[in-house]
């Protein structure tokens, strides 16, 4: 993983900062934004993107699931992105933009997804309180719903490609969305443009979560 970062963060040039953070601890939470502070006085965005449930919880039952697991899901998951704003926000001066990624398994069942699906709901309802919270101080607060991305990664999981499928033939587009469609929608929540929104869930899925029957 630490390479994969570092890959990414390369393409924003050479010299662009990599600081690693365990989002469960909020001692960590706290050394990263020293290191942030050291690099600027000023936040305008920050992306949460980061969800984990252990392995055990993502099979078989719901109602299996543990104490631990349920609790290190919704810690991960949603509370990170309230540890994380409240440090962030004291450096968006100027206001700012928050955009956490969530997924359609915040508000419909879909098997297999189990704890994971109601830590995004909890993620989600976080970014409401967060929007009210932060709105005051011109920082808005926002989720993008992203539908079944085709990449290398994601074909690693079971049953992924019959969930693209399903995908292409419900959604009124006929398709899912591409990597370079999320990142324009971040940048537009970002934006001037999107100003006066703010406790949004933006779905970018071809239109599948419109879908009843």
């Amino acid at each position: 993983m630490p390479g994969k970062s570092a890959l990414l963060v390369s393409e924003f040039g050479e010299g662009t900062p990599l600081f690693p953070c365990d989002v469960s601890s909020d001692v960590e939470i706290s050394a990263f934004f020293e290191k942030v502070h050291g690099e600027t006085n000023q936040l305008d965005l920050m992306l949460h993107s980061v969800a984990y449930a252990p392995k055990e919880a993502l099979e078989g039952e719901f109602v299996n699931t543990s104490r631990e697991a349920f609790r290190t899901a919704l810690d991960i998951s949603a509370y990170s992105l309230v540890a994380l704003a409240r440090e962030a926000a004291p450096m968006m001066v100027n206001g700012g933009s928050i955009v956490a990624m969530t997924y359609y398994g915040a508000e419909k069942v879909v098997p297999h997804y189990n704890v994971m699906g109601v830590a995004k709901a909890s993620l989600e309802a976080s970014t409401r309180y967060l929007a009210y919270d932060l709105g005051p101080k011109k920082i808005r607060v926002n989720c993008i719903s992203a539908g079944p991305v085709n990449t290398l990664a994601a074909r690693g999981i079971s049953g992924f490609m019959q969930m693209l499928k399903h995908y292409q033939e419900r959604a009124p587009l006929k398709r899912s969305c591409e990597p370079s469609e999320l990142g324009t929608t971040g940048v537009f929540l970002a934006s001037d443009g999107a100003a006066a929104i703010t406790g949004q869930v933006i779905y970018v899925d071809g239109g599948y979560q419109i879908i009843g029957m």
